[in-house]
């Protein structure tokens, strides 16, 4: 049993968070256009096998805080909110698992902070691995440009029951995951939030620049998952995250797999994440 989320205030944001369970810290961090439920199964999993789960909803999603600054949504502040949590909670250190823009989030936290013990980064890959990924990469991410045009995506996204959306992230499908996705993103101001995270943190100039970040090499065990029918991602981008780390580095496809790894093939994170953290 899942307890209710909390709504923790922390420094210029407020996030409703799921904290459950007793033992080790595990952080989870979702992406677009997710909440921090998500993870269902895995924070059912983790907490039976003996660890604490700390599931915030990310800023400008589910039930935390929507700024109206677009530069609010950059990956520091999400960064920063982590820690700050982290502090409220009374947690010294944690695993850290992220997927989408919360492995964004992920990977960022792990470069810049030494409380994160092993991370687990689903679909996306290591940001040095992602920007190296070529061609093929940048025509699967053709949305994050579309994105960027203020009220465009606000108006064709929901346009005949947000039918682009199921096509294009959902097979056309309808099941739960899809209807909280709409549900989510049809709340006032809920999808500006949303887009807002690739308004402020892609940079258009620069969306095909192969030049290395020279980003700090992490030294962290570090496990990554992608499905292989990803329609955003390539296994390229999450593979060759090996050869940007000095740590050990564990690679689990999910044949057939679709984005929504936690959701749609819960026993293959949770069985992975499992595996991974008793390491």
């Amino acid at each position: 049993m899942i307890p209710d989320p909390v709504r923790v205030a922390l420094p210029g944001i407020t996030l409703s968070v799921i904290d459950a369970g007793t033992g080790p810290a595990v952080v989870l961090l979702h992406g677009f256009p997710d909440r921090a439920t998500l993870w269902r199964p895995q924070i059912e999993a983790l907490v039976a096998a003996g660890y604490r789960v700390i599931a915030p909803d990310l800023r400008g999603f589910g039930d935390s805080d929507r700024p109206d600054d677009v530069a609010a949504y950059r990956i520091s502040h999400s960064v920063a909110d982590v820690l700050a949590l982290l502090d409220e909670r009374g947690i010294e250190r944690a695993a850290v698992a992220g997927h989408d823009f919360g492995s964004v989030v992920g990977w960022a936290l792990a470069m810049r902070s030494d409380r994160v013990t092993r991370y687990a980064a689903l679909a996306v890959g290591h940001p040095e691995a992602f920007r190296a990924a070529g061609l093929e990469q940048r025509a699967l991410s053709w949305y994050m440009l579309w994105f960027q045009f203020p009220g465009v995506a606000e108006e064709v996204l929901p346009a005949d029951d947000w039918a682009l959306l199921r096509r294009w992230l959902h097979a056309g499908g309808d099941d739960e995951l899809t209807r909280t996705h709409i549900a989510d993103l049809a709340r006032p101001g809920a999808l500006t939030a949303g887009l807002n995270w690739y308004r402020a943190n892609i940079d258009a100039r620069t969306f095909a620049d192969e030049t290395p970040l020279g980003l700090p090499r992490l030294t962290i065990p570090v496990l990554g998952m992608i499905g292989t029918g990803d329609v955003a991602l390539t296994e390229a981008q999450m593979a060759g995250s090996a050869r940007h780390l000095d740590g050990p580095f564990t690679y689990v496809p999910v044949p057939g797999g679709d984005h929504w790894l936690p959701a749609r093939h819960p026993g293959a994170v949770t069985e992975a994440l499992l595996a991974f953290l008793v390491r």
